[in-house]
C-alpha cells in the first residue's frame, strides 16, 4: 500500500505540474489576437493552427488532466483509508494477545 501511495503521489505531482503549464498557456492563448499565428510542434516539424483550435485542445487538456487529478485524489484516500485500517488492525494484535493469553491463564487455575 505504501508504494502505491508513493506512486500515485508521484503520478500526481507529473499532472499538477502539467496542469500548471497548460493553464500558462491557455494564459498566453488568451492574450494573443484572433489573427496572431499560432503553430504546433507535430514531431519535428512546426504546424500551423488556428487559435481557436489551439485554444479548444487546450481546454481539453486542462479538463482531462484535471479529472485525472480527481481520479487520483479519490484512489490516494481510498489507499490511505486501507493503510489505515490496516494500521489499526495491527495496532490492536498486542491487545487481543494480551486477553487470550490472559483467558488461557486464568482457565488453568
Amino acid at each position: 500500500l505504501v508504494a502505491d501511495i508513493a506512486k500515485n503521489h508521484q503520478v500526481r505531482k507529473k499532472y499538477t505540474i502539467q496542469l500548471g503549464e497548460n493553464e500558462l498557456v491557455l494564459k498566453e492563448l488568451e492574450l494573443l489576437k484572433e489573427e496572431a499565428n499560432v503553430y504546433k510542434l507535430i514531431g519535428p516539424v512546426l504546424v500551423k493552427q488556428d487559435l481557436a483550435e489551439a485554444n479548444a485542445n487546450v481546454r481539453k487538456r486542462i479538463e482531462y488532466i484535471s479529472a485525472e487529478l480527481k481520479r487520483l485524489d479519490a484512489t490516494v484516500q481510498d489507499l490511505e483509508e486501507k493503510q489505515n485500517s490496516k494500521r489499526e488492525a495491527v495496532c490492536a494484535l498486542p491487545i487481543l494477545l494480551n486477553f487470550v493469553m490472559l483467558l488461557f491463564s486464568s482457565a488453568k487455575c
